[in-house]
């Protein structure tokens, strides 16, 4: 279901709304000089309470995104004590980021060594068999990056494990796990969705945000 542009062009939009909208995606993903200078030029109120953590919860998604696990896990539990431990699904993920490290180093005796030490263990849950049956699979490979679990290599593999520890990080500090555009999208594109299914099926196309997004 289409809207018809003049039905909301009228509407007027606060300034503070749209800079506390920018600014909560520059926190989370921790653009720390684009911040300061967007403060600087909109006159905001600077979020000191975020921007204590954000230099550590930056190069703790680095340490994640470059595949440097160990690290990250290192930093995170200096700075959110005990989240690995109660959050064993993300404590897993980041353990297997080192495994996958090990393995595309051709480094597979100590990769089967971490993975009985460090992986093994969480075996003890059926949800985790099939990922350690994944994970272990790659050894049987002598290119791994070509094997059917190459995804488990992939940047957007990490990428996808190190915005989790983000989220993680911010929730443990009582901090919104996503930002403010994220959550009026992920709200906009349920409702379009939801006035969509009112409509018989001579109706207009489902709604497509990235369509929408074009027009």
């Amino acid at each position: 279901m289409d809207v018809d542009p003049r039905q909301y062009e009228h509407i007027a939009i606060n300034d503070n709304d749209i800079h506390n909208i920018i600014m909560s995606y520059l926190v989370h993903n921790c653009f720390k000089e684009t911040l300061e200078s967007f403060i600087a030029c909109t006159g905001m109120k600077q979020p000191s309470d975020y921007l204590e953590d954000m230099d550590k919860r930056k190069r703790i998604f680095q340490f994640a995104l470059e595949g440097n696990a160990l690290k990250s896990i290192e930093l995170t539990e200096q700075l959110a004590t005990n989240l690995l431990e109660k959050n064993k699904d993300l404590h897993f993920d980041l353990l297997s980021l080192h495994f996958v490290e090990l393995v595309c180093s051709r480094k597979c005796a100590a990769a089967l060594e971490f993975a009985q030490t460090k992986l093994t263990p969480f075996g003890k849950e059926q949800k985790y068999v099939e990922k350690l049956e994944d994970f272990m699979a790659l050894l049987a490979f002598d290119e791994p990056e070509k094997s059917p679990m190459f995804h488990l290599l992939s940047l957007e593999y990490r990428q996808h494990v190190a915005e989790n520890l983000n989220r993680a990080i911010l929730a443990y500090a009582n901090h919104p796990s996503y930002t403010a555009m994220e959550r009026l999208i992920q709200q906009t594109t349920v409702v379009r969705q939801c006035l969509n299914q009112e409509h018989t099926k001579d109706g207009p196309p489902p709604f497509s945000l990235k369509d929408f997004l074009k027009s």
